[in-house]
């Protein structure tokens, strides 16, 4: 796993074991990348709860109760979605908090309102709140990809913090490894 990877995500658990929370993940354009990158650390049974790829819309409903009135009135890549995926995760895992992601990694699938690279997100807490974001990002598949993953981590970490409104800089993220290996081109940003 790469270097900052692997730091976001020690990272992560450190602040989730401060808090003595866990995390679920429901995702579906990084296909289990989140997941794949918070089990990578030793240990993470002690945070990690639940890693739900929900690739297909059916997916997304029989696993993680979005409705199908949601999935047709805004399509999968939409605030709508993302939300009923987070609350979804949550409710199925016991979790404290949960990161959900739904987008186009791309080369296919883009239209003009949904371009390839656009990714939603919603991260959620047990006591209710949910915040959404909505990026765009350049690149191919796996470029869209990654830099997916290093967003929903980057915000998870924020979301583990004291305040749902305290949330950490990019600086402050980007200065958890001094040897930060810039793997995703184009840049993160």
């Amino acid at each position: 796993m790469d270097d900052y990877l692997h730091q976001l995500s020690q990272h992560l658990g450190e602040k989730l074991r401060e808090r003595n929370w866990r995390i679920a993940t429901a995702e579906s354009c990084t296909g289990g990348g989140v997941a794949a990158a918070i089990t990578a650390i030793p240990g993470s049974s002690a945070w990690f709860e639940y890693g739900i790829v929900s690739y297909a819309n059916a997916a997304k409903e029989k696993l993680l109760g979005v409705s199908s009135e949601t999935l047709a009135r805004h399509g999968a890549v939409s605030e709508a979605v993302v939300i009923e995926m987070a609350r979804g995760v949550l409710a199925l895992s016991g979790a404290d908090i949960a990161v959900a992601i739904s987008g186009v990694a791309g080369p296919s699938g883009g239209s003009h309102e949904k371009p390839v690279g656009t990714v939603w997100f919603a991260w959620a807490r047990a006591t209710g709140e949910i915040t959404t974001e909505l990026k765009w990002f350049d690149g191919d598949r796996e470029a869209v990809q990654k830099q997916a993953v290093v967003w929903a981590l980057e915000k998870s970490i924020s979301t583990s913090m004291d305040s749902p409104t305290e949330f950490a800089s990019k600086e402050e993220i980007r200065d958890l490894s001094k040897d930060v290996v810039d793997w995703a081109s184009p840049p993160l940003y």
